[in-house]
C-alpha cells in the first residue's frame, strides 16, 4: 500500500514539474512574437523604412540581432527597419532574406525569432542593347524567310521584353516574333534595285500599348543591312533593253551592222551601228573582265575580233556580194559559265561611187508669221507654191535613189518628209532661221548636205484680232456699198424699160449680161424651152450626101446648066442616088454612131480624078415640127438619121433650107420665151 502511494507521489511530482516547465517555455514564447509569414517590401524603399514591428509582453525584453543580411536591416525599440534602399537587382542571393532576432529576458530563458523579409522588384531599369548600332551583310538573292541575325535587349527587371522594327511598309525584312528579335528576309533582294537598308529595332519592357502601364521603358538600336552584289548575270551587250521576267532580269541586244564594199579590204576597226561590240558584266559592283570569241558564220577566215576590246576586223576582202552573219561570244574571264551571244551582220556590196546631192547647195524659203504646225515652208514670197528639196545619185540613170532618207539638223521648228517638203513643227517666234538638210543613203551610209534659209514674212489679209476698225474705214465701206446699191437699181430700172418696149431680145441679152454680172449661173430653163433646143440642134445636125456631077461642057449658045431649086426629097435625086449606090465606098474604118453630129462624107470612085461624089448624109433630113410636147419628145426618142443624096447645086438650096429652118426654130423659141413670161 505503501509502495503504490509512493509511485503515485512521484508521478505526481514529475507532473508538476513538466508543467512548470512547459508555462515558463510559452511564457518565453509569449514575451516576443513575429508573423510567421514572410513580410513584403518593394525595392528602392527610403532609409529607416519599418519593416516589422517585433510584439512584447512585456517591458524589460532586450532585442538583438543575430543575422542581417547586407546589414540592411536594424532594430529601433520593438521595430525591425531597413537601414538603406534595398536593390533587387544587387541581392546576391535568392529575393527572401532572413533576419534573426534575439529576445531576452531576465529569468528567462532567451529566444530566437526569425523575420523572411521579402523584396520585391519594381520596374526601374530601362532594357538596353550592346550596342546603339549593328551592322548586317547579306547576299542578294537570299532566300525568304532566312534569318539574317538576332539582335537582343537586356532588362534587369524584367525577363520578357517586346519588338518592333521599322520601316513598316515595302519591308524587305521583318521579325520572327515580337518576342524574339530574329530578323528574316521578307522579299526576295536585289543589288540593283536597293544595296542598303537601314532598320531601327526599339524594344519595351512592358506589352504594348505602353500607356496602359504606369511605368514603361524603351530602348532601340540601328540596324544596317548591307546586299551583296553576288554573281548571278551574265555579260550584257550595249546597247541593250533591259526586261523583267519574275524576278529575272536579262538585257536584250538587237546585235550590230556594218557595210563593207566588195572585193575591198577595209583597213581598221569597222565601224559597226550602233556602236562597237561591247559587253560589261550584269552585276554592277562586280564588273568582271570580259573576253570575246566569234564562235560562228566566219567559215571562210574573213574577219578577225581582238578578244579584250571586241573590235572586228577583217583579214581579208570579201568576194561574194551579200549579208555574213556572225555569232560573237562574250564570257567572264574568271567565271566562263557566265557568257553571252550576239549577232554582227556585215552587208557585202557593191561600192557607191557617187553620194546623195541635193540639187542645190543653198535653198532659201518663206513661211508667215502666222504660220502654225503642218504648214509647208513656201518657195518665194509672192505664191503658196511649197518649197521641194531633191536630191539626187548619179549611181542610177533616173538619178532617183529609192534609198535616200531626208533629215533636218539644228533646228526644232520644221520637219521634213519622204518626198522632200518641209512641214512645221511649231508656231515661229523669230524672224529667221537657218538648218542643215541631209540626205542619206540607207543602204550605203553615204551622206550628201545643203542649207536652208527660211525667212518669216508678214501675213496677207488677216486682221489682227487686237486692232479695231476705224471710222473711216467704216465710212469707205458704207460709200462702197451705196455705189454697188446704186448701180443694181439702174440695172434694174433699165431691163424693166427694155421689157415694156416689148423687145424681148434685147431682154435676153440684158438678163444673161445681168446674170454673168452676178454670178447667177443657176437659173433654170423650162422644159419646152430644152426641147425646143434640142429640135434646133437637131435642125443644124445635118449630115449631106454631095455627089457632084460630071464637067459641064461650056457653050456660048445654051450657056452653064445649073440647078438652084431641087429639093433634096426630088425624085430624081433620089433615083440617081439609087442607081449610083452600088458604085459608092466608104473611107472610114469605124460605124457611124447615131449621136455623132459629125458629117460623114462618101466618096463616089471614077475614072475622072474631077467626077468625084461627096456624100453629106444628113441627121434628120426629114424632121418635122410637131406642136405637141409628147410626140416632140417621142419623136427625138424614135427618130433615126436618113441619108440621101444630092448635086452641089442641091447643096446649096438645102443649105438655105437650113438657115430657114433655124430662124423658124429661133421665132418658136422667143414666142415659147414670151409665153412663159407671160404665165409668170
Amino acid at each position: 500500500m505503501d509502495i503504490i502511494f509512493k509511485h503515485k507521489s512521484i508521478t505526481t511530482i514529475f507532473g508538476c514539474l513538466f508543467a512548470l516547465f512547459l508555462h515558463k517555455i510559452c511564457f518565453a514564447d509569449k514575451i516576443c512574437t513575429v508573423p510567421s509569414e514572410p513580410v513584403t517590401i518593394k525595392e528602392n524603399n527610403t532609409a529607416d523604412t519599418v519593416v516589422v514591428r517585433i510584439n512584447t509582453t512585456t517591458k524589460d525584453v532586450t532585442l538583438n540581432l543575430t543575422e542581417n543580411p547586407g546589414n540592411a536591416f536594424d532594430l529601433r525599440g520593438s521595430e525591425l527597419i531597413a537601414k538603406k534602399g534595398l536593390d533587387f537587382e544587387t541581392l546576391s542571393g535568392p529575393e527572401e532574406l532572413t533576419v534573426q532576432i534575439r529576445c531576452n529576458k531576465t529569468g528567462h530563458r532567451s529566444i530566437t525569432l526569425t523575420v523572411i523579409v521579402r523584396v520585391v522588384n519594381i520596374n526601374d531599369n530601362p532594357p538596353s542593347f550592346d550596342k546603339s548600332e549593328y551592322t548586317l551583310d547579306v547576299n542578294e538573292l537570299t532566300p525568304v524567310n532566312t534569318s539574317i541575325g538576332l539582335i537582343e535587349a537586356i532588362d534587369d527587371d524584367s525577363e520578357v521584353l517586346y519588338y518592333s522594327m521599322e520601316p513598316t511598309v515595302n519591308r524587305y525584312f521583318r521579325l520572327e516574333t515580337m518576342y524574339t528579335p530574329n530578323i528574316l528576309v521578307n522579299k526576295i533582294l536585289d543589288y540593283d534595285v536597293i544595296q542598303q537598308v537601314k532598320l531601327i529595332l526599339h524594344v519595351q519592357d512592358t506589352p504594348p500599348p505602353s500607356q496602359l502601364v504606369e511605368h514603361s521603358f524603351t530602348a532601340s538600336a540601328t540596324i544596317i543591312v548591307n546586299i551583296i552584289d553576288i554573281d548571278n548575270r551574265p555579260p550584257w551587250f550595249q546597247p541593250c533593253t533591259r526586261v523583267t521576267i519574275g524576278n529575272a532580269k536579262i538585257c536584250l541586244s538587237l546585235g550590230y551592222k556594218v557595210r563593207v564594199n566588195l572585193t575591198e579590204k577595209q583597213d581598221g576597226a569597222l565601224q559597226l551601228q550602233p556602236g562597237p561590240v561591247f559587253a560589261r558584266d550584269g552585276d554592277k559592283s562586280r564588273n568582271e573582265e570580259i573576253s570575246y570569241k566569234i564562235v560562228r558564220g566566219n567559215e571562210d577566215n574573213i574577219f578577225q575580233i581582238d578578244e579584250k576590246s571586241g573590235n572586228i576586223s577583217m583579214l581579208k576582202p570579201a568576194d561574194i556580194a551579200g549579208p555574213i552573219s556572225l555569232l560573237v561570244l562574250a564570257s567572264q574571264v574568271v567565271n566562263r559559265d557566265q557568257f553571252a551571244t550576239t549577232s554582227v551582220t556585215i552587208d557585202v556590196m557593191k561600192k557607191s561611187r557617187n553620194a546623195p546631192r541635193f540639187e542645190k547647195d543653198r535653198y532659201e524659203g518663206y513661211v508667215y508669221s502666222n504660220s502654225g504646225p503642218e504648214n509647208m515652208v513656201l518657195r518665194d514670197r509672192t505664191s503658196n507654191r511649197p518649197i521641194r528639196v531633191r536630191a539626187r545619185d548619179e549611181d542610177f540613170a533616173s538619178g532617183i535613189n529609192p534609198d535616200v532618207r531626208y533629215e533636218v539638223q539644228y533646228s526644232s521648228y520644221v520637219n521634213i518628209t519622204t518626198d522632200g517638203f518641209i512641214l512645221l513643227k511649231k508656231a515661229v517666234r523669230t524672224d529667221s532661221f537657218a538648218l542643215q538638210l541631209r540626205a542619206v543613203d540607207v543602204s550605203t551610209g553615204e551622206i550628201g548636205t545643203a542649207s536652208l534659209s527660211v525667212t518669216v514674212v508678214p501675213s496677207v489679209g488677216v486682221q489682227s484680232p487686237d486692232e479695231g476698225y476705224r471710222a473711216g474705214d467704216m465710212a469707205l465701206l458704207g460709200f462702197v456699198m451705196a455705189a454697188l446699191l446704186v448701180l443694181c437699181l439702174i440695172v434694174i430700172g433699165y431691163l424693166i424699160s427694155r421689157v415694156k418696149k416689148g423687145n424681148p431680145d434685147a431682154f435676153k441679152s440684158e438678163v444673161s449680161i445681168f446674170s454673168s454680172k452676178l454670178r447667177d449661173t443657176g437659173r433654170s430653163r423650162s422644159r419646152r424651152a430644152e426641147l425646143r433646143e434640142r429640135r434646133l440642134d437637131a435642125v443644124q445636125d445635118v449630115r449631106v450626101r454631095v455627089i457632084p456631077r460630071k464637067r459641064q461642057r461650056h457653050c456660048s449658045s445654051c450657056g452653064l446648066q445649073t440647078h438652084t431649086n431641087h429639093s433634096h426629097h426630088s425624085p430624081a435625086i433620089q433615083a440617081r442616088g439609087k442607081a449610083n449606090k452600088h458604085k459608092v465606098k466608104s473611107i472610114l474604118a469605124k460605124e457611124r454612131r447615131k449621136d455623132d453630129r459629125q458629117k460623114t462624107v462618101w466618096f463616089k470612085e471614077s475614072e475622072d480624078s474631077s467626077d468625084i461624089e461627096v456624100e453629106i448624109i444628113p441627121d434628120t433630113i426629114g424632121l418635122k415640127p410637131e406642136e405637141d410636147m409628147e410626140k416632140v419628145e417621142w419623136d427625138f426618142a424614135s427618130s433615126q438619121p436618113q441619108d440621101s443624096e444630092m448635086e452641089l447645086g442641091e447643096l446649096t438650096t438645102l443649105n438655105i433650107q437650113d438657115l430657114s429652118s433655124r430662124e423658124t426654130a429661133i421665132s418658136d423659141s422667143r414666142e415659147g420665151l414670151n409665153t412663159e413670161r407671160r404665165d409668170q
